[in-house]
């Protein structure tokens, strides 16, 4: 086998090592930039060939001429070398065929190199694409994590505060129910205590929950037209202080009221109308729950009403009777106050 063959198997087995897959780009790549190479190696070799074989070929027709007038001897020798130069003239054919195949397989493999680098460009850019969406979708995923992240901690401070404000309204439930019951303690004692002044209707107590009323009509503390607390009261003011001098979460509010009879005129000098008078009867009232009932003066109130909260018809006189009363009414104080007095 000689040069020409050997370089044609070698440039088609190098075209028959193609790319296989998208996957081997660059070495499909290499190879055949090493095949081209090895192309134009062999095209420069054969040309040489081809170039060298043609001077042969000169000088046997030159020596052939030279030789054309001599003896037998060179008539054989003519003969040897026109059989030398028709090989020659053979293999300068085939060699010209060889670099024209070769010219051919290598613009075949440029072809091949041009649709490789092609190839390797469009998965480039689907590679690209690929990462930038995967970026995106990375820069989606942080951002709702973020955003889960932030609810998160937005339902633990919800959750938390709503913890908080549970704790606080059943500190401020227990407080309550305590006070009621403290309330209804404080009920049972004064209806105790005050046992012979409500079997005659003088007094009426009533509790509502969290509030509570003692009722006194007018008799029981002063005398007609009066606002000084007449000595036979002192006594029913004074069961009573002892009771409300223990109550220190409620608010004590005195309340002088009158029927709608207006003030007689021996007692103008002293009242103009009935607002000075019940006024002045409940002032009476808070002074000595306050100077000898021991009553914090904090949580005590004095207001006078005159008539204008009745609690019966002032038509008869039963019930403008009733309507001349002091109420000593208790109320909560605020709830928060009361729930740090219970606090340890």
């Amino acid at each position: 086998m000689n040069i020409y063959s050997v370089m044609t198997v070698f440039v088609c087995a190098a075209l028959v090592t193609g790319c296989v897959s998208t996957e081997t780009h660059k070495k499909t790549l290499a190879e055949l930039e090493q095949a081209r190479k090895a192309l134009e190696s062999s095209k420069k070799q054969a040309a040489t060939e081809a170039d060298r074989l043609q001077k042969q070929l000169a000088d046997v027709n030159s020596r052939v001429a030279e030789l054309m007038s001599g003896s037998t001897t060179a008539q054989e020798e003519i003969a040897r070398l026109q059989n030398r130069a028709s090989e020659l003239e053979a293999e300068t054919a085939r060699a010209n065929d060889l670099v024209k195949q070769l010219s051919e397989q290598g613009q075949d493999l440029n072809e091949r190199l041009k649709a490789e680098a092609a190839e390797k460009a469009r998965l480039e850019q689907e590679r690209a694409a690929k990462e930038a969406e995967m970026q995106e979708q990375l820069k989606a995923e942080a951002a709702d994590k973020a955003r889960l992240e932030q609810e998160r901690a937005t339902q633990d401070a919800r959750l938390k505060a709503e913890g908080e404000d549970k704790a606080r309204l059943e500190q401020e439930r227990a407080a309550k129910e305590a006070e009621i019951q403290r309330l209804t303690r404080t009920h049972e004692e004064l209806t105790k205590s005050l046992e012979a002044e409500i079997a005659k209707g003088d007094i009426k107590i009533k509790q509502v929950r969290d509030r509570l009323t003692i009722n006194m009509v007018d008799r029981v503390l002063f005398d007609s037209g009066k606002s000084k607390v007449k000595p036979s009261a002192l006594k029913v003011l004074k069961q009573v202080s002892d009771i409300l001098k223990n109550v220190t979460d409620k608010q004590i509010r005195i309340e002088g009221h009158t029927d709608n009879v207006p003030i007689a005129t021996r007692l103008k000098d002293r009242f103009q109308t009935n607002w000075e008078l019940s006024t002045a009867r409940a002032t009476s009232v808070v002074r000595y729950l306050i100077e000898e009932g021991g009553v914090d003066r904090a949580n005590l109130t004095a207001v006078g009403y005159a008539d204008t909260k009745p609690i019966a018809s002032n038509d008869t006189e039963e019930g403008r009777t009733a309507n001349r009363r002091i109420e000593i009414a208790l109320y909560p104080k605020d709830l928060s106050e009361i729930a740090n007095q219970l606090k340890p």
